[in-house]
């Protein structure tokens, strides 16, 4: 009996440990599988964030192209075709066209300068009068306006504008005759007074821009004075100056209406867009 016992024992003691056994097992198994699906979930969204990666930088590579394309496709589009061509035949020779310039609210001011170029000064002037009465070149006489108006501040391509305006591009055809090389009618009081004379061109300019400083500026010229009228003008505006062309109105001119605004709009205007 007593062996019989001890074999019932023996035989529950091993079934417990079989059951543990395969608890064990059955729990090593569960967390294998477990690691493994952590680890399949952890690659799957490294995996994911890859192709979310590698989805925008293709984006981004692909919008850079397109973005290219369509600067490419915008700045053919900005050329003509006689253009391409002489882009494609003279790709040493070729010049984008350059931009056109439009007045500024400053290009009214009597001092500052040039906005307009020397070339276009002369190309307006011979679009209006191929044989202007000149003692000098065309070339000649715009590069003394410009010479002589940065030497004091006078803006030289608006000076310009004004001589075409008083000898009607150099035809003359009123009181001042060519030889009197006066350019901006000095001294001419009535129809009968021809007013000054000067010995060269280059005189007749700078006796205009002086004229013009004279209206503008408290500053004396540092070379010597030619402007017959300089000091007239001086003593009576003291230190009172003009800074517009439109304040020229009734003062350069008598009476003068619209006299400033008939430089800017009917003269310089046309010189800006040649």
């Amino acid at each position: 009996m007593r062996g019989k016992r001890l074999l019932s024992v023996f035989a529950c003691s091993l079934g417990i440990l079989l059951c543990a056994g395969n608890g064990s097992a059955d729990a090593a198994a569960s967390s294998v599988m477990d690691d493994r699906a952590v680890q399949s979930q952890s690659h799957t969204v490294v995996n994911t964030d890859r192709h979310k990666t590698l989805k925008a930088r293709d984006g981004i590579e692909k919008k850079d192209t397109v973005d290219e394309a369509a600067a490419g496709t915008v700045e053919e589009r900005e050329l003509s075709f006689q253009e391409r061509i002489q882009r494609l035949l003279h790709p040493e020779k070729y010049q984008p066209p350059k931009p056109v310039v439009t007045m500024s609210s400053d290009d009214n001011m009597i001092m500052g300068g040039a906005v307009a170029t020397q070339e276009q000064c002369v190309r307006y002037l011979l679009r209006n009068n191929p044989c202007p009465k000149l003692n000098v070149s065309p070339q000649e006489l715009v590069s003394y306006y410009y010479e002589e108006g940065s030497r004091v501040g006078i803006r030289p391509d608006i000076a310009f504008a004004q001589a075409l305006k008083e000898t009607g591009y150099f035809r003359y055809g009123g009181t001042v005759v060519p030889a009197q090389n006066n350019y901006c009618g000095l001294g001419t009081t009535s129809a009968t007074v021809q007013g000054a004379y000067f010995a060269t061109p280059r005189l007749g300019v700078k006796a205009h821009i002086q004229h013009l400083l004279a209206y503008a500026s408290t500053e004396k010229p540092d070379d010597n004075i030619v402007d017959p009228r300089y000091d007239l003008v001086r003593n009576s505006y003291g230190e009172k100056i003009l800074t517009q062309w439109q304040d020229l109105n009734g003062r350069w001119a008598v009476p003068g209406v619209g006299y400033g605004q008939s430089i800017l709009n009917d003269y310089y205007k046309g010189i800006l867009a040649s």
